[in-house]
């Protein structure tokens, strides 16, 4: 395995140091100095990284975050992540969005595996617990052709715990107990986790948890009504042959089963609850090759992963509301990393890190239910494919890089939206950085964007009855450019100390923006039918905005600041993006604030402080001001030196009972009951015990 090399700057560097100091670092990597680059509170160094990764991609890694160790929804880490909000107050109802960009446009995988496809817009499409996370990457914005299609936001890539994550020098065998407590909703989770290394090459891994869920209550005091048991399961298993070659299996699930509102994001609505599960099942085989040869680094994986929603509104005598709704995506993909320079071809001037590629995933929809409010059974299904080759080129000229890249795509769309149209697209992107000063570095990049027709939502497949094909169906196109600037001053108060500063302004464009229509078009040969189907919207829109950080250092303490804001405007109306979800694409400007303190070597506490400022939608439908709202949290953990593996966290989640709805979720100011209202003051004690 190539080494990597490491350094420690601080178990408690706050969130937002994730931008902040990005490009600086891994410009001084280069130059093979011992100097960090940093990703949330993980700190590595690695050999030919690249400027565009360090800037434009942030991460979590839960074990060294506190709220994400305590996570029950996926909203408690990544909303650190400036740029990124996530609606939705039930884990059912979990949607991430980037710069307003719901995650249909959005890149989303779990250990390698897209999760493709729509389901049902009351809901969320993404089924996943956080505690079978070690990590969370995120793309802010698309800078890269090896994001591909489906990517015109960015991405989001989640990382399950592997065994050598949580294996100790020398250790054969071990075992993780975790329980924890949240008082808001009655809340409990238990797992445990198994994991072992029978020989030097072989790693295997066993998870299993469960969490029980009651209703919540909002600021004030309004219910948030869920009645559900939750089960994950994690097994991974991995080997090394003749150590340049690893492969890998790993199968994941989280099953969430209960009794919810009819809509699970009006959870405070008086409609009878019905049962509903829902339920992700992620299969994959990975393997890697990477020999001493600087031009072979081999990375290939192969998945299937399937999320399916089953409701029977027999439960309370009301038929006519149950459906099984089902979105598979099978894919492989297989890129080769080479390194090339002087060493390798006599000449090079730098150094090149080609990346290589190609992709091929189909996904496919399917539905069986019965027309609302009758009897009368409905099924439909319908597909997509999408096959890629990708090369992009970061090339290292000391204090300069560039990195251009090409992608070509061959998109079939679904048969019942775009008639089964197939798409051929190339696009490509070019991004550079100069260092102008020292630790000074000013970035551009620009990425030119392809997206291709999505499947409807489950619940709406009907085999083409009801609905418009448009044969005439143009794939989204556009592009994203971004530029920066990040500088790092130190020694400022006292020895080794670091402020650490960075500004981002972006602009994305997006040409045939796809709606899909529920109702209201007209079904050939007969005008003035009521259909559905996929359209073009008549207007190009353009998103801009900003991301801005900031983050002292020193000592066993750190502060850290962000504020970010995206807003979409429609080029002839001045509308924002449509949004199926939620209420709007908009959000307010976010300000937070992040102070972390070590006082002795077995406590850290910490301080989280988020506001978002009130903004205006306009949809041009009766919009009404989205309300601001400042939410507070404290944490702290406590490990004993008496007893080695043990953690003992509490953390008080909107500490001042604040009474709020994300603006990534359902939201009407005007009706308590449409609007999917946070839970309010959360206290959660957990203790993880690991041997």
């Amino acid at each position: 395995m190539r080494e990597v090399k490491s350094a420690t700057f601080s178990n408690q560097l706050t969130v937002l140091s994730m931008t902040v100091s990005a490009v600086l670092w891994s410009q001084m990597a280069m130059a093979a100095e011992e100097l960090p680059s940093t990703t949330l509170q993980t700190i590595t160094v690695t050999a030919n990284s690249s400027v565009r990764e360090k800037v434009q991609e942030d991460g979590v890694y839960v074990e060294d975050y506190t709220p994400a160790q305590q996570a029950s929804h996926l909203s408690d880490f990544l909303n650190v992540v400036p740029g990124v909000t996530v609606g939705g107050t039930s884990a059912v109802n979990q949607r991430i969005r980037i710069r307003g960009l719901e995650d249909s446009n959005l890149k989303v995988t779990i250990d390698g595996a897209r999760q493709e496809g729509k389901l049902f817009y009351h809901m969320g499409d993404l089924t996943l617990d956080p505690d079978l996370l070690k990590q969370a990457d995120v793309a802010v914005g698309n800078n890269s052709v090896t994001l591909g299609n489906d990517a015109i936001g960015g991405a989001v890539a989640f990382k399950t715990v592997d065994a050598a994550d949580l294996l100790k020098p020398g250790q054969r065998i071990g075992a993780k107990l975790h329980a924890g407590y949240a008082s808001n909703n009655d809340e409990l989770l238990t797992s445990a986790t198994v994991f072992a290394a029978p020989t030097d090459n072989v790693d295997l891994l066993a998870y299993y948890g469960k969490r029980d869920t009651n209703s919540g209550e909002d600021g004030n005091g309004r219910e948030l009504f869920e009645d559900s048991k939750s089960e994950n399961i994690l097994l991974k298993a991995g080997a090394y042959i003749a150590d340049d070659h690893h492969i890998g299996a790993n199968f994941s699930s989280t099953e969430k089963k209960g009794i919810f509102p009819f809509r699970p994001d009006f959870p405070s609505r008086n409609d009878a609850p019905i049962p509903q599960q829902v339920k992700r099942d992620t299969y994959g085989l990975d393997y890697t090759y990477n020999p001493a040869s600087k031009l072979i680094d081999v990375d290939t994986n192969v998945y299937q992963t399937k999320t399916r929603i089953l409701r029977d509104s027999d439960y309370n005598k009301n038929p006519g509301f149950e459906f099984d709704a089902q979105v598979k995506t099978t894919g492989a993909k297989i890129q080769n990393t080479s390194i090339v320079d002087s060493s390798v071809f006599e000449g090079i001037t730098g150094t090149h890190k080609l990346i290589a590629g190609v992709e091929h995933y189909k996904k496919e929809s399917d539905y069986h239910g019965v027309e609302r409010g009758t009897t009368i059974p409905v099924s439909g299904r319908d597909e997509a494919t999408n096959t890629s080759v990708y090369l992009e080129d970061q090339w290292q000229m000391g204090k300069f890089s560039l990195t251009p890249g090409v992608r070509y795509d061959r998109y079939k769309s679904p048969d019942f939206i775009a008639g089964g149209k197939t798409y051929d697209n190339v696009v490509g992107a070019l991004a550079a950085s100069y260092e102008i000063a020292p630790l000074t570095q000013v970035f551009a990049s620009y990425t030119q964007l392809f997206n291709g027709p999505d499947l409807s939502q489950a619940i709406f497949n009907r085999n083409g009855v009801g609905t418009v094909v448009n044969n005439d169906l143009k794939a989204e196109e556009g592009s994203n450019t971004e530029v920066g600037i990040v500088k790092t001053l130190r020694d400022l108060t006292v020895a080794g100390d670091a402020l650490q500063l960075s500004g981002k302004y972006f602009e994305t464009d997006i040409e045939n923006y796809i709606e899909f229509v529920r109702s209201g078009l007209d079904c050939a040969p007969e005008p003035g039918s009521n259909c559905q189907g996929a359209i073009n919207k008549d207007e190009d829109y353009k998103i801009k905005g900003v991301e801005l950080a900031a983050d002292y250092k020193m000592n066993n303490f750190s502060m850290g600041l962000s504020y970010s804001r995206a807003r979409s405007k429609g080029e002839d109306t001045g509308y924002s993006i449509p949004s199926v979800t939620g209420s709007s694409s908009e959000s307010g400007d976010k300000y937070m604030v992040n102070l972390a303190y070590a006082p002795t070597e077995t406590t850290d506490i910490g301080w989280r402080s988020t506001y978002v400022a009130s903004v205006m939608p306009n949809t041009g439908e009766n919009d009404i001001e989205k309300p601001s709202y400042n939410v507070h949290d404290i944490f702290m953990n406590y490990s004993p030196k008496q007893v080695d593996g043990l953690k003992a966290t509490l953390g008080v989640y909107n500490l001042f009972d604040e009474a709020y709805a994300s603006h990534s979720s359902r939201l009407n100011p005007i009706d308590d009951v449409t609007t999917d209202f946070e839970k309010g003051r959360n206290i959660k004690a957990s203790l993880t015990y690991q041997f």
